[in-house]
């Protein structure tokens, strides 16, 4: 079982530095080029931290949400610091309204080649920068049976506080590994996806790549799109049909209706 400790009998155990600070850019610990820690904010996201391959440090909670906990915390070696929630806005720098914090290391990077051998739906995305974005399409991914997400040049940390929050704990499930376009096409090429660029520009459906073994699907930032380098990587310019007057969706959006029309393994 966690061990318990209620910061209520005063003192600042080393573990407590996981939490402090979090709404000031420069000293959060999540950030790449800082600690690079993850923090998991309330109770259905600390249980999918718990369950997943990121090694947990510590949990600042007040009572009822350890308690709510306790299942998942049977037999972790880790420290469960209690507080109220004055203690923890104090300590965080904000009024917490989930009531539970947990922080974790980062798990290894998974190998690229290894994790596409076994992939048959991929979503790849290119300079989304949007933390929220960002954490919705890792929830969709999971949802909708992505088996891995791509990450090419300029996407945001998937591991942002904000990020695993929106995600509601998916990004700790779905696996991700980020590179050039060089190597993440060559990798997509070597293992035989077929790939669609989605853009307004696009002439086929995303559901006419159902068929195919292998699908990798490429979203780019709202705004801008997917770039031109992208766009010629592609085997298929991808659109969604959408009533006239609308040219775009939300990214997270979009690619929620792509990977349903693609038609991915446990959902079809």
């Amino acid at each position: 079982m966690a061990r318990i400790v209620d910061l209520a009998g005063g003192g600042a155990p080393p573990e407590l530095d996981d939490f402090r600070d979090l709404a000031r850019a420069d000293r959060r610990p999540d950030r790449p080029g800082g600690r690079g820690l993850v923090l998991a904010e309330g109770t259905v996201v600390v249980r999918r931290l718990l369950g997943s391959p990121y090694p947990p440090r510590a949990l600042l909670g007040v009572s009822r949400r350890i308690d709510e906990l306790a299942p998942e915390l049977a037999g972790l070696d880790v420290p469960a610091l209690v507080a109220d929630a004055e203690t923890m806005a104090a300590v965080v720098g904000f009024h917490l309204n989930r009531g539970v914090l947990a922080s974790a290391d980062r798990a290894p990077v998974p190998d690229l080649t290894t994790l596409l051998a076994t992939a048959g739906r991929v979503a790849v995305l290119e300079g989304v920068n949007d933390h929220e974005n960002l954490g919705s399409l890792f929830r969709n991914a999971a949802a909708l049976g992505v088996d891995a997400v791509l990450l090419a040049p300029g996407c945001a940390d998937p591991l942002y506080r904000r990020s695993v929050r929106v995600s509601m704990g998916h990004v700790l499930r779905v696996p991700f590994v980020a590179g050039t376009w060089d190597e993440l096409a060559g990798a997509l090429r070597a293992a035989g996806f077929v790939l669609g660029a989605l853009t307004p520009s696009g002439d086929t459906p995303p559901a006419a790549l159902a068929a195919a073994d292998r699908v990798a699907l490429l979203l780019g930032a709202e705004g801008p799109g997917l770039s031109d380098e992208a766009l010629d990587l592609a085997d298929h310019r991808v659109r969604i049909p959408m009533a006239a007057g609308v040219d775009s969706l939300n990214v997270a959006t979009a690619g929620a209706v792509a990977f349903a029309a693609v038609g991915a393994a446990g959902v079809r």
